[in-house]
C-alpha cells in the first residue's frame, strides 16, 4: 500500500466516523483497529494494538489527568469559585469597564484552580452574566470576556490536555504544564486593556458602575476570605513545580489535597457534591485514557506503512526552515479547530507534527504551546467552537449565535498575535520551564 493512500485511509477514516456521530474514543479505536490488522499484519497487529495499549495506560506520567480534573471539580462542586468571584468583584472599581475586567480577573483565577475550560466558561457565564446584560453591558462586551478569560484554563496549570499532549507528544510534562503561565497571564493583560481601552472609546458598550461606598474592610475582608486562601492551591501546584520538589503527579495529588482542605474549611464539603466531583472526573479521564489506549498503535500503523517519513521526505523537499513549518502547522490545526474537537486534534496531527518538528529543530515545548493556544482558539472559532455552545447556553433567549460570533472576534484575534508573538519570540514559552532546570 502507497504511503499517501495508507494516510488518506487513515486520516479520512477517522474523520468520516467522527462526521457520523461516533465519539472519539471508539472512532480512534475503530480506525486504529483497521489499521493495525492491515498494516502489522493481520492477526500480530491486533496483538500489538493489546499489547501498546496496557504500556500506554500503565505509564504513570498520565496519572495527573484524573487528578488535575478531580482538583477543579471538587472547586466547582463547593461553590467556592462562586464566592471568589464576588470577592474579586469588590475591589475592582472606578476603572471603564469594571465587570468586563472582573470577568477577566475572575477567569484567570479559576483557570489556575481548575483547568476545564467548559467548567470555567459556565461558571463564569451563570455567575457574571445576567448581571452584566441587567447593568446595560452590550452583549459582546458581556459575554466576550466570559469565553475569553475562561479559555485560558486551556493554558494554565492545572490542565488536564497538556498533561496529555505532553504524553502523547513525548515532551516534558512539567515544563509543559510551566510553560503556558507566561503567555495565559499575557492574555489576561491584554483582554483587560482592550476591554479599558473599548470602554473608553464608547462608554455605552459598559455604562460606568461603582459599588455603593464601602469602609476598606467591607471591600477587601472577602477578598481575604475567599481568594487569597486559594493562592496556596496555586503555590502547591506551580510553586512544587518550579521549585522542584515534586513531580507533575506530586503536585496534581498535593492540588486535590489542598481542595479538599479548602472545601473543609469552608464548610462546603458535601458527600453529595464529592460523589459528583469523583463522577465528572471518571467520565472525562476514561475518555481520555480510552484515546491514549490506541494512540501508539496509530502512530506505529502510520510509521510502518510509510506515511509519516513519505510526508516528511515530501515536505522537506520544499527546504523551509522552522519558522515557516511552524506557520504551516498552526494554520492547519487553527483550520481543524474549527470543525472537530481539540483531542481529535492531537490524535490527527501528533503521529505527524512530532517527528516533522524534530526532523527540522523546532522546539518541543514551543511546538506544545502551540498546540495548547491553537486548541483554545478552537474553542473559540465557529462554526463548531465548544464554549460558543456553552455561552448559548448560559445566555438570555433573546441572544443568537450571530452575537455571540461577534462578542468573541477580537478576542479570537488577541489570542492569535500572542500565537505570532510565540513563534516570533519562542522565549514566551521557554523561559519558565528552563527556571526549573536551575
Amino acid at each position: 500500500m502507497e504511503w499517501q493512500l495508507a494516510l488518506a485511509l487513515m486520516l479520512g477514516g477517522l474523520g468520516a466516523l467522527l462526521l457520523l456521530g461516533l465519539p472519539v474514543a471508539f472512532a480512534f479505536l475503530a480506525v486504529t483497529l483497521v489499521g493495525a490488522f492491515e498494516v502489522l499484519g493481520g492477526e500480530r497487529g491486533l496483538v500489538q494494538l493489546a499489547r501498546n495499549a496496557a504500556q500506554s495506560i500503565a505509564n504513570f506520567q498520565l496519572a495527573p489527568i484524573p487528578l488535575f480534573i478531580l482538583m477543579g471539580e471538587l472547586l466547582f462542586q463547593t461553590g467556592v469559585a462562586h464566592r471568589a468571584i464576588d470577592a474579586v468583584e469588590r475591589i475592582v472599581t472606578r476603572i471603564p469597564g469594571r465587570l468586563s475586567v472582573v470577568t477577566v480577573f475572575g477567569g484567570t483565577i479559576f483557570a489556575a484552580l481548575s483547568g476545564s475550560t467548559i467548567a470555567n466558561t459556565a461558571m463564569l457565564g451563570s455567575t457574571l452574566l445576567p448581571g452584566m446584560l441587567k447593568r446595560g453591558y452590550h452583549p459582546s462586551m458581556a459575554m466576550g470576556p466570559i469565553m475569553a478569560s475562561g479559555a485560558i484554563a486551556m493554558l494554565i496549570p492545572p490542565s488536564a490536555l497538556a498533561v496529555l499532549v505532553g504524553s502523547l507528544a513525548g515532551i516534558s510534562i512539567a515544563g509543559l504544564l510551566v510553560a503556558g503561565v507566561i503567555p495565559a497571564l499575557l492574555l489576561a493583560v491584554l483582554f483587560v486593556v482592550w476591554i479599558v481601552g473599548r470602554s473608553i472609546a464608547n462608554p455605552k458598550l459598559a455604562p460606568p458602575d461603582d459599588l455603593p461606598e464601602m469602609t476598606l474592610a467591607e471591600r477587601w475582608r472577602p477578598f481575604f476570605i475567599y481568594v487569597a486562601p486559594l493562592s496556596i492551591l496555586f503555590a502547591v501546584v506551580i510553586g512544587s513545580l518550579l521549585a522542584g520538589i515534586a513531580t507533575p503527579t506530586e503536585s496534581a495529588a498535593l492540588g486535590c489535597l489542598a481542595s479538599l482542605g479548602v472545601g473543609a474549611a469552608y464548610r462546603s464539603l458535601s458527600w453529595e457534591g464529592l460523589k459528583k466531583a469523583i463522577m465528572e472526573t471518571v467520565t472525562l479521564s476514561v475518555m481520555i485514557l480510552f484515546i491514549i489506549a490506541a494512540s501508539q498503535t496509530f502512530s506505529q500503523v502510520l510509521s510502518f506503512s510509510g506515511a509519516t517519513g513519505g510526508l516528511i521526505r515530501t515536505i522537506s523537499a520544499f527546504e523551509l526552515g522552522p519558522t515557516e513549518v511552524l506557520v504551516g502547522m498552526i494554520l492547519l490545526l487553527l483550520l481543524l479547530g474549527c470543525f472537530v474537537d481539540q483531542v481529535s486534534m492531537l490524535m490527527v496531527t501528533v503521529p505527524v507534527f512530532v517527528p516533522l518538528a524534530e526532523s527540522v529543530g523546532i522546539n518541543d515545548l514551543v511546538l506544545g504551546v502551540v498546540y495548547l493556544l491553537t486548541m483554545e482558539i478552537g474553542l473559540l472559532t465557529p462554526p463548531f467552537g465548544l464554549l460558543l455552545f456553552v455561552m448559548r447556553g448560559v445566555a438570555p433567549p433573546g441572544i443568537g449565535m450571530r452575537q455571540i460570533y461577534a462578542a468573541i472576534l477580537p478576542f479570537v484575534v488577541i489570542k492569535l498575535a500572542v500565537l505570532a508573538a510565540i513563534v516570533w519570540l519562542p522565549g514566551l514559552g521557554t523561559w519558565l520551564p528552563a527556571q526549573i532546570a536551575r
